[in-house]
């Protein structure tokens, strides 16, 4: 079992910050990919940030000057990933989840957390 956990999320107020957490822990071997994406009331679910293990990221073209993703840090088998989210705009608005993609005996899994929300609004 992969257990993923979310942390951060809030209200904040359009041009501000927050800082969102992963840790992923539980029967994860070989992290190869963590990331970020979101979804919007009514909308589909979105990419915001990836990083691979050997620290080669990708942005969504709406994040990019505002967003960071960090390099995936381990402690023994537990995995964490953030993602510092500054400018923030109302259309940021939305449920934020982290994903992991890992491999164990050959074979890629993913997992999803929980989700995060995230409500930029004065």
């Amino acid at each position: 079992q992969v257990q993923l956990v979310e942390s951060g999320g809030g209200l904040v107020q359009p041009g501000g910050s927050l800082r969102l957490s992963c840790a992923a822990s539980g029967s994860i071997f070989s992290v190869t990919q963590m990331g970020w994406y979101r979804q919007a009331p009514g909308k589909q679910r979105e990419l915001c940030a990836t990083i691979t293990s050997d620290g080669r990221t990708n942005y969504a073209d709406f994040v990019k000057g505002r967003f960071t993703i960090s390099t995936i840090s381990r402690d023994n088998a537990n995995y964490t990933v953030n993602l510092q989210m500054n400018s923030l705009k109302p259309e940021d608005t939305a449920v934020y989840y982290c994903k992991v993609l890992h491999v164990k005996s050959g074979t890629l899994y993913s997992k999803w957390g929980q989700g995060t929300q995230v409500t930029v609004s004065s």
